[in-house]
Parts: C-alpha cells; sequence; structure tokens
C-alpha cells in the first residue's frame, strides 16, 4: 500500500478564462480530487449558495478569521477579499485526497511559499481578445467592471512564469485533457512518491 499525502493543487487564471467549467469535469471524473472552497466578501451572484461556490462572509468575519490563523492564504482583488480555509485543506491531504485550490495569483504565491512541493497550474486564454470576449458575454457585470478585470488579468497574466504548468484554455476539451493529464503525471513524481521510495527503501 502506497503510503501519501495528497497532492496540494493551486489552479489560476484571470477571470472569464473558463478555470470553472474545466474544474467542474475534472471533479466529476477525477474520484480523489477535492475543491476547497473559497471564502469572500463579495455578494454572492444570482443562484450562487453559501458553502457551495463560496464561504459568503463580511469583512469583519473575514479578517477575524484571517487574523487568528484560520486562512492558507488571502488576499484583496477587486475591492473584495478572497480566502482559502485552512482546516478542510489539511484534513483532505492527510487522507491522501488530493486538494485543488483554485485562487487569484496574489493569494497563490502565498501559498507556494508555505507549501513548496504545491502543484501550480494557470490557465490561459488563447488572446487577450477572446478573454474580454468572453468577460463581456456572460452580462453579469458591468462595463466598468469588466474594464476593471480586464486591467487585473492583464496583470495576471504576466505571473504564469511562477507557475509549474501552463495550459491554453482554447478548446475546452483538450484543456480538460491537459489538465488530467497533469494531476495524474503529478501522482508520479519524486515528490510525490517520497514517502513511499522512503518506506522501500529504509
Amino acid at each position: 500500500m502506497r503510503n501519501k499525502s495528497g497532492n496540494l493543487i493551486i489552479f489560476s487564471g484571470p477571470s472569464g478564462v473558463g478555470k470553472g467549467t474545466m474544474l467542474k469535469s475534472c471533479l466529476e471524473s477525477l474520484p480523489n480530487l477535492r475543491y476547497s472552497v473559497s471564502a469572500t466578501t463579495r455578494p454572492p451572484r444570482e443562484g450562487e449558495q453559501h458553502g457551495r461556490e463560496y464561504y459568503f462572509m463580511s469583512r469583519e468575519e473575514f479578517q477575524n478569521m484571517a487574523e487568528n490563523g484560520g486562512m492558507l492564504e488571502y488576499a484583496e482583488y477587486n475591492g473584495n477579499y478572497y480566502g482559502t480555509p485552512k482546516a478542510y485543506c489539511e484534513e483532505l491531504l492527510e487522507q491522501g485526497i488530493d486538494v485543488v485550490l483554485e485562487i487569484e495569483v496574489q493569494g497563490a504565491l502565498q501559498v507556494k511559499k508555505l507549501c513548496p512541493d504545491a502543484l501550480m497550474i494557470f490557465v490561459m486564454p488563447p488572446s487577450i481578445e477572446v478573454l474580454e470576449n468572453r468577460l463581456c458575454g456572460r452580462n453579469t457585470e458591468s462595463a466598468e467592471l469588466v474594464c476593471g478585470r480586464m486591467a487585473i488579468a492583464r496583470e495576471e497574466l504576466k505571473a504564469a512564469y511562477n507557475y509549474d504548468y501552463v495550459i491554453i484554455n482554447d478548446n475546452l476539451e483538450q484543456a480538460v485533457d491537459e489538465l488530467k493529464a497533469v494531476i495524474a503525471a503529478s501522482h508520479c513524481s519524486v515528490k510525490s512518491m517520497k514517502k513511499f521510495l522512503d518506506e522501500v527503501n529504509k
């Protein structure tokens, strides 16, 4: 029996690139993968539920949790806080379950400092024009907010160099297949197999 912990997977990319759709497909087909629900101070969009898409919190609640060490990472993005509750992630990883964090670039780099063995995957649009068209096509935000997200996206795209893998979401099916392949390959890395190797070689 292999004695191994789960892999912590950091999954990032600009708003509108299709991260949620890609992850949904992977979560449905990879039984050992769990999604870590983030906390946020932004208001829920239509159809979103507390504890499913996000843990929706007031700024005061969020700040208290962060100050008391309850967040693995957190960052302010477009005027709202986003963060990853720590306890849930640690529990699953100890059980050998992979945990994926869909987080912004700022938070991703924070987690990488704390967890240097984390697998970092960045999703890119095929072009900046395609990304802008996708954001406008959602019809969930004002033109002003879309402009704000595009300005942030241009900066986020520069951070892709800090990640281990880059996936271009041009064709959704191909992008999902590439994501699954990267996750599968991560289980064969020496870092992931260290406990098993130590047991065999003791």
